[in-house]
């Protein structure tokens, strides 16, 4: 059935009918996405995590998206962006907002708008007035350098989400070059391709780059409807990064 719709129906057409159908299917009040703005009687089950049946983000790109429209100028503001390992719904939304001026960089993947090592930033300094780095260090073997790069491409004044899973029973951030196999590194790490587990020093690494950082426990300051209704992690700290500006000391 599936392969005669396609065969009938244009290919130009294939996404806007998968779309439609989605909807149909998966239509219900229990859930909203903040991302898509879809609402649905249940999210998809994705390994231990929830998915939007229609864009596909997570529990954590959903916060993400919350945090980004009621705590920052991220949909008003005119800010050149730099977005560090796009997913492909967040880099759709973004290069339809007229207010940006949005790039995206990858060492690797296909969605990314330029490939680039972002250990080795190959732009000039103080470009971008915000970066969204979401997920990403914990699998740069050098996070340190790839945190000072970060920082001197951001303008003074600029601010980016930082972000990384963050164990806050954990002290010290764990990490051993040694363990290279993905098979080490899943059984140790979590993930096939983690390269440390974040402990809280993982602030003070962000602030030895340069940057200035707040922790912000926004997800607690929603209501428990909210919560369950976009399905937002209970535990997540959002890092706030900003660069301090000399003019304003």
């Amino acid at each position: 059935m599936k392969l005669l719709a396609r065969r009938i129906i244009p290919r130009r057409y294939h996404t806007v009918v998968r779309y439609i159908l989605i909807t149909i299917r998966y239509f219900g009040l229990r859930f909203k996405c903040p991302c898509c703005g879809g609402h649905f009687r249940k999210f998809l089950p994705f390994e231990t995590d929830r998915k939007c049946p229609r864009c596909g983000c997570l529990k954590r790109h959903r916060l993400l998206w919350l945090y980004l429209k009621e705590r920052t100028d991220f949909l008003t503001g005119h800010l050149k962006v730099l977005n560090v390992s796009p997913l492909p719904f967040f880099q759709k939304k973004c290069k339809n907002l007229k207010n940006l001026d949005y790039i995206s960089v990858d060492i690797s993947s296909p969605t990314a708008m330029i490939r680039m090592d972002i250990t080795n930033i190959a732009m000039s300094d103080n470009q971008f007035d915000c970066i969204i780095c979401y997920h990403v260090l914990e699998h740069i073997p050098n996070d340190k350098k790839a945190m000072r790069e970060l920082f001197r491409v951001l303008k003074p004044g600029g601010w980016g989400i930082l972000q990384s899973p963050v164990r806050h029973n954990l002290d010290k951030t764990f990490e051993d070059p040694n363990i290279v196999s993905p098979e080490e590194r899943e059984h140790v790490f979590g993930q096939r391709d983690h390269v440390r587990i974040y402990g809280r020093d993982y602030k003070n690494r962000l602030e030895r780059a340069g940057f200035t950082v707040k922790l912000d426990n926004y997800v607690k300051e929603l209501e428990e409807d909210e919560i369950k209704r976009y399905y937002l992690p209970k535990n997540e700290i959002i890092y706030f990064c900003d660069k301090p500006d000399p003019k304003n000391d």
